[in-house]
């Protein structure tokens, strides 16, 4: 139809608004739109204009609350179609979930007057604020060991099912844990990820992923990332689909959606469709080095040393160590450019990503009694005084309270104690096939390496205290500093005095002076704070969601207990740990084994006859580690040995245990072969020894 006919038609008047019902007989002037203009849509009106059913403007105060001099309220809330008040219904129901949740807790954990006194409170009609000030109040209380005994308690009875012994998983209905999520990382699915397009549960999984992971190691950095993410330019230097699969493939871990497992809440396969996908985006890629392509390869060392299914964790570390070396970020090469020539953003970025990597190398062989790979970073350090050391490290999914995170200092402080370890892996931990020279150990080194880790310690920020209720990562970077004592100490031939193993009437009497510290003293006391940090973990932020450091962390403490001669399966702090190892060990498939492992080795000490006697320990425990248990309550555990086939394949493990059915039913050693399982179940060291030496030095 032309311009010219459509101009023959009369244009139409708005007809009179509708009559007031409050007795007003004035009518509001409506002004026409200009020609070719669209009046914009109002989403939600005001009481008044609600109720007399008129037009309304939709900004407080509206026009017509104006003009009628009346009282404009707003109420989003009514209208349920709006996002807000989806919002704040999700905030109502999890504030209810995290009371109804302190309530079990302070009923099951308190002493009867603490239980009494709240019975007294909800008789009396107390507001729900007052209830939750006395909760809040109650439970602060109870995290002092030494005013309540009911921790020991309540360790051992959650050790079957309180946080659950097999991971949750969500299923596709809407319960209300879903209706309560809203990630604060709000990113999109596309164009990073072909394996969904459901932005809502990649924006999920980002979040987990920089809640419970990235704070440990942080080896990227997370606005630069979130901010290129959301940009979705995969040509962008610092964001790329292999590191977004990547960083997906780590973040199931720690997710109970359905939609995180390949099958659901079969525990090995979750992430590895973003893992293949992942796999895929690397073997494609380009093959020159790039910032991005590092920290996805260093994503993947995590993922495969948790996955107990390839023995590629030594290979994607080492893959990552010559990246970082070619980018001239670590090694004797030195940066290829200054600092002042780059962007902030790659400024930033390459700092992290050096000196992350270095943390994880020194954390990784340190822990497995190996002489760490990189000697010098070329990158300076972060200064300790940025902005986002003021942010708040957030529990999500969970509502509860947020943490101060300090992160810059946190990272500062991490990269000091990697020094640390560097110097203990090279000087205590070198052999023959790296340097003959630095295999000589003395005990003054070890010593004086003792002496700077406690000085580190010492060191630390007032804020990092235990007291202050730490985020989680810090909790971790005090585990990491205790069981570097453990390394230190432990596993050592030179001195029998310091070395954990058999004593026989034929070694030779000690010709040289009394060591400065009794070895077992000090790695005892190192364990009992890993049960101490393992404990303030669990009732802070539970263990469900805890980084896969802290399995090693509790299984290296554990260790070190059944070491001792005067191991007490008793033990409180023993108890507390071998609770949290079940929960953590279930999350994983390497986890299962580690834990069956732990189990034999117990039931190798024999003293079931202790664990039968005693009336604290509940019928689980004692079903658990009693080796003349014939009972079928802990049949689950049972089948955690599956998979431990894998190291009946090695030569070094053949003819072990044939007479109790193979390595799976054979007791530990001892924390030496603990770890030397440990290491091939999850890194494959074996078919890396060669390469390890070679990037050594050797």
């Amino acid at each position: 139809m032309s311009e010219s006919s459509m101009s023959d038609y009369r244009r139409l008047v708005p007809g009179p608004s509708p009559p007031s019902d409050d007795g007003d007989e004035h009518e509001l002037e409506q002004s026409r739109p200009e020609k070719g203009t669209w009046k914009k849509r109002v989403s939600t009106a005001c009481l008044a204009c609600k109720k007399s059913k008129r037009k309304c403007s939709g900004t407080s105060p509206c026009k017509n609350c104006q003009s009628f001099k009346r009282v404009c309220i707003f109420d989003e809330s009514l209208d349920q179609r709006r996002r807000v008040a989806a919002k704040r219904t999700a905030t109502e129901l999890s504030y209810h979930r995290d009371l109804l949740t302190d309530l079990f807790k302070l009923i099951r954990e308190a002493n009867e007057p603490h239980a009494l006194h709240l019975l007294t409170l909800i008789r009396h009609n107390a507001s729900p604020d007052e209830i939750r000030a006395y909760i809040d109040s109650t439970l602060a209380q109870l995290e002092d060991p030494h005013t309540q005994t009911v921790a020991k308690l309540e360790d051992m009875r959650q050790l079957i099912n309180l946080e659950g012994s097999t991971p949750v998983f969500r299923r596709k209905v809407m319960d209300i844990h879903y209706l309560c999520d809203d990630a604060p990382c709000a990113v999109p699915a596309e164009p990073w990820t072909r394996v969904t397009a459901d932005a809502d549960l990649v924006s999920h999984l980002v979040s987990l992923y920089f809640a419970w992971d990235w704070p440990f190691s942080a080896f990227l950095d997370k606005e630069v990332f979130l901010k290129h993410m959301k940009r979705a330019d995969v040509a962008s230097e610092f964001c790329s689909p292999f590191l977004v699969n990547a960083v997906l493939s780590n973040a199931c871990y720690f997710s109970e959606f359905s939609e995180a497992y390949v099958v659901p809440g079969d525990i090995s396969s979750k992430g590895s469709d973003f893992l293949a996908e992942a796999v895929r985006l690397k073997n494609e890629g380009p093959s020159q080095p790039s910032l991005a392509g590092l920290q996805g390869t260093l994503l993947m060392y995590e993922r495969y040393a948790m996955s107990r299914e390839d023995d590629l964790g030594y290979i994607m570390l080492h893959q990552a160590i010559r990246m970082g070396e070619s980018l001239g970020l670590v090694g004797s090469t030195g940066p290829r450019m200054a600092s002042g020539e780059l962007s902030q953003d790659m400024d930033i970025s390459c700092k992290r990503t050096a000196w992350g990597l270095f943390n994880v190398d020194t954390m990784v062989h340190t822990g497995f009694l190996r002489p760490s790979l990189i000697d010098h970073v070329n990158m300076a350090r972060m200064d300790r005084t940025l902005p986002e050391d003021q942010a708040l490290w957030c529990p999500y999914p969970t509502h509860r309270d947020a943490r101060p995170s300090f992160y810059t200092s946190y990272f500062g402080e991490a990269c000091d104690l990697s020094t640390i370890a560097r110097d203990i892996s090279r000087s205590m931990f070198a052999d023959h096939h790296v340097s003959t020279a630095l295999g000589h150990i003395h005990r003054q080194s070890r010593e004086a390496l003792y002496d700077r880790l406690r000085g580190w310690h010492e060191l630390l920020p007032e804020d990092f205290d235990e007291r202050h209720r730490p985020a989680p990562h810090v909790i971790l970077l005090k585990m990491r500093y205790n069981t570097l004592i453990i390394n230190l100490f432990s596993c050592i031939s030179d001195d029998p005095s310091l070395s954990f193993g058999p004593k026989t009437p034929e070694s030779p009497p000690r010709q040289s002076p009394p060591p400065k510290y009794n070895a077992w003293e000090v790695t005892s006391a190192a364990a009992h704070s890993i049960a101490s940090l393992t404990r303030l973990h669990r009732r802070e932020f539970g263990l469900s969601r805890a980084h896969h450091f802290a399995m090693y962390a509790i299984n290296l403490a554990l260790f070190t207990l059944l070491e001792q001669e005067t191991f007490d399966v008793l033990d409180e702090d023993f108890l507390v740990m071998a609770s949290a190892f079940s929960v953590v060990a279930s999350r994983s498939a390497l986890g299962r084994n580690l834990f069956h492992i732990f189990r034999q080795s117990v039931r190798g000490k024999a003293q079931g006859y202790r664990i039968r006697g005693s009336s604290e320990v509940p019928d689980e425990l004692k079903d658990l580690f009693d080796e003349k248990s014939t009972s079928r309550g802990c049949r689950r555990f049972d089948e955690y040995a599956d998979g431990l086939e894998k190291l009946n394949k090695k030569d070094k493990y053949h003819g072990i245990g044939i007479a109790d059915g193979g390595l799976q039913g054979y007791p530990g050693l001892g924390l030496s072969d603990m770890l030397d399982r440990y290491e091939s179940l999850s890194l494959g060291k074996d078919d890396v020894l060669a390469e390890r030496y070679r990037l050594g030095g050797g």
